[in-house]
């Protein structure tokens, strides 16, 4: 409570002590230019991290319920294999439906791959059979021996080699925008240590004469801590506004989900970027807090 107590008096502190700091100039520029970038950069981490985990639980969702069989068979044995294959499935637990592609989804599915003219008549494409799972699903083993000594050509696709790199890759990614996160908190703090040894330093003829009339160093320290807070929190909310302009004409979510549409916040999401302007002069309070005192300790 009472480092709470400490961070709202920077807002509410003798506003006379500002004073001794000086109004504009270098270290003002730097504290709020870094501020404003840390923010921006912050912003666009979140909104990177947020929506790549939501692409990768949908498709996690998605292909979590589904499996496919590929039938590779000569052409005239095709069509009795793809029987043999519905049939085994409609007589195996754990499958809500099962139906064979037509020739235009096939095409859809490889036209990324090979163009929108694939003639699939004259190419040996093997036939898919598209499988929605229910309940816990089906006995992978068990359908596969079954697919085996029905239909020789089927193949099952149970997608776990697809939905498994997708979430590490989602938990990869929301682990590093958390390091990135944490490592511009870091350099926010850094470089608004310097500003504020920066300006204790050039100011050092006016402390000495504030002590001399009996000012303390928890007086000094405060002047020099409210100025640079404000300036962080200022330069905070400039660079959050921006990046959320640049977050709001980001391209929406593409039916196909394609990597960097969709680039944005989603429902409760939103008030993550809020957070970042009292997160930021936090930050900057104990960064200018620490340097002064550890200033005035060495100006003594």
């Amino acid at each position: 409570m009472e480092r709470i107590r400490a961070f709202l008096d920077v807002f509410s502190g003798d506003s006379n002590a500002d004073r001794v700091v000086p109004p504009s100039g270098f270290t003002a520029r730097l504290t709020t230019f870094t501020a404003a970038a840390m923010a921006f950069l912050t912003v666009f981490a979140l909104a990177l991290s947020l929506a790549t985990g939501r692409l990768a639980a949908r498709w996690d969702a998605e292909l979590a319920r589904t499996s496919t069989i590929r039938i590779s068979a000569p052409e005239g044995q095709m069509a009795a294999q793809s029987q043999a294959v519905l049939e085994v499935l409609r007589t195996t637990p754990g499958i809500a439906s099962a139906r064979v592609m037509s020739d235009e989804e096939q095409r859809k599915l490889l036209e990324p791959w090979f163009g929108p003219d694939l003639p699939l008549d004259t190419l040996p494409v093997p036939r898919l059979i598209e499988v929605l799972e229910e309940g816990r699903g089906p006995d992978s083993a068990g359908l596969k021996l079954r697919l085996a000594a029905e239909a020789p050509g089927a193949v099952l696709d149970d997608h776990t080699r697809w939905r498994r790199p997708l979430v590490n890759a989602a938990t990869r990614l929301r682990v590093l925008g958390l390091i990135s996160i944490l490592l511009i908190a870091g350099s926010t703090a850094a470089m608004i240590t310097l500003a504020a040894q920066s300006a204790l330093a050039a100011n050092g003829q006016v402390i000495g004469v504030l002590r001399l009339i009996g000012a303390r160093d928890v007086y000094i320290a405060r002047a020099f801590v409210r100025r640079f807070t404000l300036r962080a929190l200022i330069g905070a909310c400039v660079g959050t506004a921006i990046a959320l302009v640049g977050v709001f004409f980001m391209p929406a979510a593409a039916e196909e989900g394609a990597f960097l549409t969709g680039l944005g916040f989603k429902g409760w999401h939103w008030i993550l970027p809020f957070l970042i302007p009292p997160l930021a002069a936090f930050v900057a309070f104990w960064a200018t807090r620490w340097a002064a005192f550890r200033t005035l300790q060495r100006l003594s």
